[in-house]
């Protein structure tokens, strides 16, 4: 009986020991937060955002099975949505739309994301999508954040992405929980 306390004992002090070490070690690689009153540059605003946004509209996209991408609600006012799968195109396509080099013309795409059939064409577009976006963010300075283009300021292209996708998401979700799916960022 001595012997198995001292190795719960033993295996209880490793766990506080690993678990301490992941926790400071997490703490110390974390960046220090910005002072109060500094200035904060637009690409390190909007990129957590993005950020953010991203894991949650490619955690959904991911979690929803490939058979279930052509689904679209049959109960309720639902005529002429798209299909949870056409919803992740459709977040894919805008996002080539609202972080597009405001220096280049913009172009349709939107061939190219009818031609996805797949789920993981979809989400490697979607994926890629995302890069685009945090390029076209992490471009984003003081000097250039709020100067007019052909398209709005880049600022605000930014904001109205990531609404934009946002809406979808919340769609996504709505699609997950009637599959019986829970949200990866709501477990």
């Amino acid at each position: 009986m001595r012997m198995i306390a001292k190795i719960a004992s033993g295996f209880a002090g490793c766990c506080l020991l690993a678990l301490a070490s992941t926790v400071f070690s997490a703490q110390a690689a974390a960046p220090a937060k910005p002072a109060v009153g500094s200035l904060v540059p637009p690409a390190q605003v909007f990129g957590k955002l993005l950020s953010n946004v991203e894991k949650e509209i490619v955690s959904a996209a991911e979690a929803m099975p490939e058979e279930k991408y052509d689904f679209i609600p049959a109960q309720g006012e639902f005529k002429g949505v798209n299909s949870f799968g056409k919803q992740v195109k459709h977040v894919a396509q805008a996002n080539s739309h609202y972080f597009h080099d405001p220096g280049k013309p913009m172009v349709d795409d939107s061939a190219d994301f009818e031609k996805l059939k797949s789920k993981a064409e979809i989400v490697k577009a979607l994926k890629d999508s995302f890069a685009l976006a945090h390029a076209y963010v992490d471009g984003m300075t003081a000097e250039n954040a709020f100067v007019m283009t052909e398209h709005g300021t880049r600022a605000g292209q930014a904001a109205g992405g990531i609404a934009h996708m946002m809406d979808h998401y919340g769609q996504m979700v709505e699609y997950l929980r009637l599959n019986g799916i829970i949200p990866p960022a709501s477990r």
